[in-house]
């Protein structure tokens, strides 16, 4: 009886430990993602991970910032900036290797909920003395880059700079000093402003694409991946139509929305 008990108790804790194996994740990876691609990143994430048994890290920050900490840490496995100008900018350095488009940013004025200062869809607005606006910081994130971008071709971006309250490192906190009613008017990029928690007490105003151009969302490949096929494998289901119809969800242009790159 003690014989059939123990045959038992090794058959059960050798079924615990074959569980206990298939449920460890085979590879951890990393994903260097700008704010505002948080959410739909990780819903893909997430989906990958239950596919193939892997775990996925997501570090989040402005897109120069992070581009700096994969360059000096030698680890992971992708980055997503917000604009395709970061990997213009660092592509001879050699970290970066393929990519693929997953989507489109775009900038546009947001407000709070119901446009109470009856804001115009200009950033000119920017300037009038009535309001209290707030813009991210170029030097730190996309969305700040960006503005400037904008800005700059509008021959403005030093008069709002020096008008602006507070400069903010990335459209989170940008989002987060709107809906605490902090600001009247900032320059964003327009999916933030559609997030279903912002969504309720702010609203969007779109600016002309020939002015707000769409900037392509470039998911790249780092050389420092120790799971390269993995890595191509995570980059091919953000840019197929599952990994699009969460960037959609989300507020986002899907890669088919414009031109191509």
């Amino acid at each position: 009886m003690l014989k059939n008990l123990t045959t038992k108790l090794l058959a059960a804790l050798l079924l615990l430990a074959t569980a206990a194996h298939s449920q460890t994740p085979r590879a951890e990876l990393l994903l260097y993602c700008g704010i505002t691609m948080v959410r739909p990143m990780t819903e893909i994430a997430q989906l990958f991970e239950k596919r193939e048994n892997v775990k996925i890290l997501i570090a989040q920050g402005g897109s120069e910032d992070l581009y700096q900490s994969a360059k000096k840490s030698g680890l992971g496995d992708w980055y997503l900036p917000g604009e395709p100008s970061y990997r213009d900018a660092h592509l001879a350095e050699g970290l970066l290797g393929d990519f693929v488009n997953v989507g489109y940013n775009q900038m546009a004025l947001v407000v709070q909920k119901g446009n109470p200062k009856k804001v115009k869809a200009d950033p000119r607005e920017m300037l009038r003395k009535d309001l209290v606006v707030i813009l991210g910081n170029a030097d730190s994130g996309s969305v700040g880059h960006e503005a400037k971008n904008v800005l700059d071709g509008l021959k403005i971006y030093p008069q709002v700079v020096k008008a602006a309250a507070y400069l903010s490192p990335d459209s989170r906190s940008l989002m987060n000093a709107m809906k605490k009613g902090d600001a009247d008017l900032t320059l964003s990029w327009r999916a933030t402003g559609l997030f279903a928690d912002n969504v309720a007490k702010l609203d969007v105003i779109d600016l002309d694409a020939k002015l707000a151009k769409p900037q392509a969302l470039l998911l790249n490949l780092l050389k420092s991946s120790r799971h390269p096929d993995l890595a191509r494998s995570f980059q091919k289901l953000a840019a197929a139509e599952e990994g699009q119809a969460i960037f959609r969800k989300h507020g986002f242009l899907d890669n088919k929305a414009t031109g191509k790159r």
